[in-house]
């Protein structure tokens, strides 16, 4: 009964003792925006003042201003979600102007691209580690292949591929799995040749084949450096699917309401579709991080 009760104290100090810095710093990021926000929307409301020969405005007048402004430079924290709520709650999930709706077109995108760029990366990884030819040839190309800015690789890969007759979602799930592959092809590699040297020769002793040791001893032993990997890349691969969706002048996903923000000078959309790019990032993380306690739980993995 005691231990049952010391390991529910436990759990809810370890579970308080991870919550608690993320508010501390989410409520210190709030406070930072609110503070940028009054402080780079304040010459236009003075300008406004002036054009409308308001001379009798209040410093507490000015500060509330600033942060109900239509077309802001920064919109205040409080206007972003009041945008997003008006175009989740407020709008058809089928409607084109639902953040919704091109919150989903954006995400279908991104796992799309990540799961071509994970099984890329995988295969690009134990052929890699099982060929010294394959590391000497291909592996300084994986590197050099990320130098190239995506902002120059995007268009190319969009123009050729409508050449072809390749449109809509693949075009831009390519963007995403040409960032996404790379870490899992650096992680990979790492994992693969992680185990130690006696345990390498212990399965020699047993006279395994490759294929054996593979999953016998390498895979195991990769698997933390694959869903470490993977957590960058599915962030990236959300990068990857809003890059693609810039030079195509798409008019669904996240990165259209950017564009159509920026046609506009609607900032509060833009930070809203940046809000929520950013939702969508974490809670891909999230789902990762969750896999791999199940799967860490399934291998038998103490917590």
């Amino acid at each position: 009964m005691t231990d049952g009760v010391t390991n529910g104290v436990i759990g809810k100090e370890s579970y308080a003792s991870k919550v608690m810095p993320v508010i501390v710093v989410t409520a210190v990021i709030i406070a930072i925006w609110y503070v940028a926000t009054i402080f780079l929307n304040t010459p236009f409301q003075k300008d406004i003042y002036k054009r409308g020969n308001n001379t009798t405005w209040t410093t507490s007048q000015l500060i509330s201003d600033t942060m109900s402004q239509k077309r802001p430079v920064l919109p205040s924290p409080h206007q972003v979600i009041e945008e997003i709520y008006k175009t989740t709650v407020l709008k058809k999930v089928t409607s084109k102007r639902s953040l919704i709706y091109h919150s989903w077109v954006t995400l279908s995108t991104t796992l799309v691209g990540f799961f071509m760029g994970s099984v890329l990366g995988i295969l690009l990884a134990v052929g890699i580690v099982h060929s010294r030819t394959l590391d000497k040839s291909l592996m300084p190309w994986v590197i050099s292949s990320q130098t190239i800015p995506i902002l120059a690789v995007a268009p190319m890969i969009i123009v050729v591929l409508n050449a072809i007759g390749i449109q809509g979602l693949l075009p831009k799930a390519f963007i995403s799995t040409y960032l996404s592959f790379f870490p899992i092809t650096v992680g990979m590699v790492k994992g693969l040749r992680s185990p130690d040297v006696q345990f390498l020769d212990l399965m020699r002793t047993y006279s395994a084949s490759k294929w054996q040791t593979f999953w016998k001893l390498r895979w195991p032993s990769a698997l933390p450096y694959l869903f470490a990997s993977m957590k960058i890349a599915i962030s990236i691969a959300m990068v990857g699917a809003i890059v693609g969706e810039l030079p195509t002048g798409a008019v669904a996903g996240l990165g259209a309401r950017l564009l159509a923000g920026s046609y506009y000078g609607q900032t509060v959309q833009i930070w809203s579709a940046l809000v929520m790019a950013a939702f969508l990032a974490g809670s891909l993380v999230a789902l990762v991080g969750v896999a791999k306690t199940f799967v860490d739980k399934r291998m038998g993995a103490k917590p």
